[in-house]
C-alpha cells in the first residue's frame, strides 16, 4: 500500500509538464498556498464535473490566497485539449510515469465497481506557503468536492 501524506509532512516536491509546453515547478509556488487536486482521466464525466467545478470557483478560491493546480497521468497533449473543450483557467499537469502520484499516496489500490485495482486515487492536498501538507484527503468525490473544500478552508 502506498503510504500517505498527513498534515504536516512536507509536499512532495515536482517538476511537470503542462497542458499549455510549461513546465510547473511546486518549490516555484513557495509563498503562496496551493491546492494541488489529483484525478484519474481528462474529459471522463467525473472528471470533467471536478474540473469544471474548480474552474467555476477559481475567483473565490484565488481570492483566499490559493493556487489551485489539476495532476494526472495524462498527456500534455490530451491536457491541452481537455483545457480547451472545457476552459479550464488553472494549471493542468502530467505525471506520466505517476511517479509524483505515487509520492502523494494517490496512486495505488482502490476500489472500482467492487474489484481491487491499481490506480489514480481521486485526492486534493492543501498545501501551505512553505511547501507543508495542511490537508490530505483521500477518496473525494467528484462532485460536491470543491463546495466541501471551500467551507473546509472558510472561503465563501
Amino acid at each position: 500500500m502506498t503510504e500517505r501524506l498527513s498534515a504536516g509532512d512536507p509536499a512532495p516536491d515536482f517538476s511537470l509538464p503542462t497542458d499549455n509546453g510549461d513546465t510547473l515547478t511546486l518549490k516555484d509556488l513557495r509563498g503562496r498556498k496551493v491546492i494541488l487536486y489529483v484525478y484519474p482521466a481528462a474529459m471522463t464525466p467525473g472528471c470533467t464535473t471536478q474540473a469544471c467545478d474548480f474552474r467555476d470557483n477559481l475567483g473565490s478560491i484565488q481570492a483566499a490566497g490559493y493556487e489551485v493546480v489539476g495532476i494526472s497521468p495524462d498527456s500534455p497533449d490530451k491536457l491541452a485539449t481537455f483545457r480547451e473543450r472545457d476552459a479550464i483557467t488553472f494549471p493542468l499537469v502530467s505525471d506520466a510515469d505517476k511517479s509524483v502520484l505515487t509520492a502523494y499516496g494517490a496512486f495505488g489500490e482502490k476500489m472500482n465497481y467492487g474489484k481491487t485495482v491499481m490506480g489514480v486515487i481521486r485526492s486534493t492536498f492543501v498545501i501551505d506557503e512553505n511547501g507543508a501538507i495542511e490537508k490530505a484527503m483521500y477518496n473525494v468525490k467528484a462532485t460536491g468536492h470543491v463546495a466541501k473544500l471551500r467551507r473546509d478552508l472558510g472561503i465563501d
